[in-house]
């Protein structure tokens, strides 16, 4: 559909207004999902995109992540001390320093195949059983969902970024099957998994922070907490999927027909909108491999930037109640240099 002006700059203030009232007033930021949900209503609205069948996507897309959230909250509940005997083992006989290194590594490297949803309730949980003050574990879930988000792509199993792809391309002449990804971006994710790894490793020990579970995470295992944490989790998925629906008209009207440079930085905006929403604009069968590897690593690097940027941050922030800015601080500049050091390379090798 064709934007009048008028919609074209709500829609597109509305970004700004996604982008930043999140980090700048307190009141948006504790209640982030409610606020997403009104943003994604405002873009439907605006765009005139309400039917019965978004409304019935709304409400199905997110059941099975949250039951996942739900499910995964119960069975640590029950096992929680078996985890944490783990934990503190593996950190006693290799240290933390490997502990932190490995745990990013396999999440990361398995993600594509236990789901990036999986991986992110294993790190919520794990997270809060190491050694680290809260800046330092807010570090270590960043790094992971970086690590989780470029996994999950390489197959149509981990993430719906990756089913997308591998179905618009399954036809000639890419002939996608289903290790047509890690063919092309196998190479990139592991540097960037490694990369995030070894940033985890940097992370120094917290001497007083040896109690299990901490202190803000005390209550987390009660049936309440993890009930009222699926339920947001519900709505936050939710509202991306009307936020992503009601912002693709001026996504198609203003990025699908744009260079591989120009898309590189353009998808900065998986930020906050889903980035299997993005490349179902912007991938077409007649696609090179050169512009499909553009789009995608700058999808999935910039989709750790902030909270609403990927699931993994979802269940995560909501998990450990870490806070937008919080997130931002952690991750939005190690992601820009990460965009940055791709555009780089890719350039240079492509």
């Amino acid at each position: 559909m064709e934007l009048t002006t008028l919609q074209t700059v709500l829609l597109s203030s509305l970004i700004a207004v996604v982008l930043f009232l999140p980090l700048t007033v307190h009141k948006v930021e504790e209640n982030l999902e409610a606020f997403l949900f009104l943003c994604g209503a405002f873009a439907v609205t605006v765009s005139k995109m309400w039917s019965g069948h978004l409304v019935l996507t709304a409400l199905e897309d997110p059941i099975k992540i949250t039951l996942a959230v739900l499910i995964a909250g119960l069975l640590f509940r029950k096992f929680n001390k078996n985890i944490q005997h783990l934990t503190h083992w593996a950190v006693k006989k290799i240290g933390l320093r490997w502990t932190l290194f490995l745990i990013v590594f396999l999440l990361g490297i398995t993600s594509s195949l236990i789901t990036a949803i999986i991986a992110a309730l294993i790190l919520a949980e794990v997270a809060v059983m190491l050694p680290l003050e809260r800046k330092g574990r807010i570090k270590l879930v960043t790094f992971s969902c970086f690590s989780i988000g470029m996994g999950a792509v390489l197959t149509s199993i981990g993430e719906p970024l990756g089913t997308v792809v591998l179905s618009k391309l399954a036809g000639e002449p890419h002939n996608a099957d289903f290790f047509f990804l890690i063919d092309h971006l196998g190479w990139f994710v592991l540097g960037g998994i490694l990369f995030m790894s070894g940033m985890a490793s940097s992370l120094r020990e917290c001497p007083i922070c040896h109690a299990p579970g901490v202190k803000e995470g005390a209550d987390e295992h009660s049936v309440k907490s993890i009930v009222v944490r699926a339920a947001k989790v519900y709505l936050f998925v939710m509202a991306l999927v009307f936020l992503g629906d009601g912002l693709k008209p001026l996504a198609m009207q203003t990025i699908s027909h744009l260079s591989a440079n120009w898309l590189y930085w353009i998808n900065m905006l998986s930020a906050v909108l889903d980035n299997a929403t993005l490349a179902a604009i912007e991938v077409t069968p007649d696609i090179s491999t050169r512009t499909l590897t553009f789009l995608l690593m700058s999808l999935i690097v910039s989709g750790g930037m902030l909270i609403p940027g990927n699931i993994p941050n979802i269940i995560c922030a909501s998990k450990l109640g870490i806070k937008s800015k919080e997130w931002a601080k952690a991750a939005f500049g190690l992601g820009l240099a990460l965009m940055i050091a791709y555009f780089v390379i890719l350039s240079a090798v492509l």
